[in-house]
């Protein structure tokens, strides 16, 4: 959850970079969120049928829109793409195996384009 939290904090900041872990734990707890909510949207009686979505649902998502934004933008920063790669997400389905394997790739060693290697950074000295 620390990680969630910390993607949060940094709420639209797009510079730098995202290691795996930041990423992947965001998604994670992302999705287990969304399911609590999709729950308690149907047991209050909040899910709409035509949207496919509730209402508490939908107050996350539109929350949580600019930081996953954001979280996604830098994790492509630490394997060395520019943030615009995200756009390939609107290719119907090849985008979304591309930007998968981007997201899965190590990080870039050293210091690049966006900034330091937060994982070198984290690493005990």
């Amino acid at each position: 959850m620390n990680w969630f939290m910390t993607v949060l904090r940094k709420y639209a900041v797009f510079a730098g970079r995202a290691r795996r872990r930041e990423y992947w734990f965001f998604v994670l707890f992302y999705i287990l969120i969304s399911v609590v909510l999709a729950v308690a949207d149907r047991m209050l009686g909040l899910y709409n049928e035509s949207y496919g979505m509730g209402t508490l649902g939908a107050i996350f998502c539109l929350g949580v829109l600019i930081p996953s934004i954001a979280v996604g933008v830098r994790r492509l920063h630490d394997t060395g793409r520019s943030g615009w790669w995200l756009l390939i997400g609107f290719i119907p389905l090849i985008g979304a195996i591309v930007l998968i394997v981007f997201f899965v790739l190590d990080s870039q060693p050293g210091t690049n384009a966006y900034g330091p290697n937060p994982k070198e950074a984290a690493a005990p000295a």
